[in-house]
């Protein structure tokens, strides 16, 4: 019998993606517009059209800046938050803000499980289904963060959505090997020594994607090459020593940040793909209230066959 094939979504990633993909003049009948909403189904439907997964999962970012993240590293995503806000709201286009409700609406009543934990982000909501997992996993996200997740063994690629998602580039363990020199295994070490300044993770001093590769192969893990800066016998250069070693405080917390959790407490969901909708009359009415038309179709259409 062949195990059951789990699609998971990184929601916020995607439809961010549909709202600067699909134009604002995509509106509801009243004029506002809808086309994170449309463009976010559009995606699902050529999602489980193209790669027919049994269940699917919505992950959500409940918190998208968890506090256990910025104790650790308090610069976290602190470019992102909403200026003299002090509620920490992450920056969202005001256009897109309003739409969000509504992609949670439509989700709920097609019957397409929706999974958000306060105080974790949607990763780590990925990460700890992933771990659970009992067949072929595809992560369906534009954050290379998640390449961490990728596992040939255990059949977890990540689908990278180059434009739109209709030519997603599926990342496994090769892939990666090919373009950053590390495997999935690795990915989180090689993102906490590199940092990441869109996250607002400095990284070490003097250390890029390509120098943090080499360091991997060639010591092995994170812990090999610290164990290198404090060995005076090493092959490091002493600038390459002297940033490691001046960057321990930084490299003492940034693993635990960058890898994505893999025990967040989850409720029980339903994950089985629906093949038609849970609430078909709050569906209806959400369609008509915001004009979804041909993009629900698509959807139904494709859930149902």
């Amino acid at each position: 019998m062949t195990a059951p094939r789990l699609m998971l979504l990184d929601t916020a990633s995607l439809y961010f993606r549909a709202y600067f993909g699909v134009p604002e003049s995509v509106k509801s009948p009243d004029g506002q517009p809808v086309n994170a909403v449309r463009g976010l189904l559009d995606f699902i439907a050529r999602l489980v059209h193209d790669h027919r997964p049994d269940r699917l999962v919505a992950c959500m970012d409940a918190d998208w800046r968890p506090q256990w993240r910025v104790d650790l590293i308090p610069s976290y995503k602190t470019h992102r938050m909403v200026e003299e806000s002090t509620e920490g709201e992450e920056e969202i286009p005001d256009s897109l803000a309003p739409q969000v409700p509504v992609i949670e609406q439509v989700l709920d009543a097609l019957g397409i499980a929706r999974i958000g934990v306060p105080g974790y982000e949607a990763d780590d909501v990925i990460g700890t289904l992933t771990a659970r997992a009992r067949g072929p996993v595809e992560i369906v996200t534009g954050d290379r963060d998640l390449f961490q997740l990728v596992d040939d063994v255990r059949e977890i690629t990540v689908l990278y959505p180059l434009k739109g998602v209709g030519s997603a580039q599926r990342i496994d363990d090769a892939a990666l090997l090919e373009k950053y020199g590390v495997s999935g295994a690795r990915y989180a070490e090689l993102a906490a020594l590199r940092g990441d300044p869109s996250d607002g993770l400095p990284g070490v001093k003097g250390i890029g994607e390509k120098t943090a590769a080499q360091l991997l192969k060639e010591y092995g893990d994170l812990a090999g090459i610290r164990a290198a800066a404090l060995d005076p016998k090493s092959r490091l250069t002493p600038a390459r020593r002297k940033n490691l070693v001046e960057g321990s405080a930084y490299l003492d917390v940034a693993p635990k940040v960058v890898q994505v959790a893999a025990d967040v407490p989850l409720p029980e969901v339903d994950q089985a793909l629906p093949r038609e909708p849970l609430d078909p009359m709050t569906l209806e009415e959400l369609s008509a209230r915001w004009g979804l038309g041909s993009s629900l179709e698509r959807v139904l259409s494709v859930l149902a066959h």
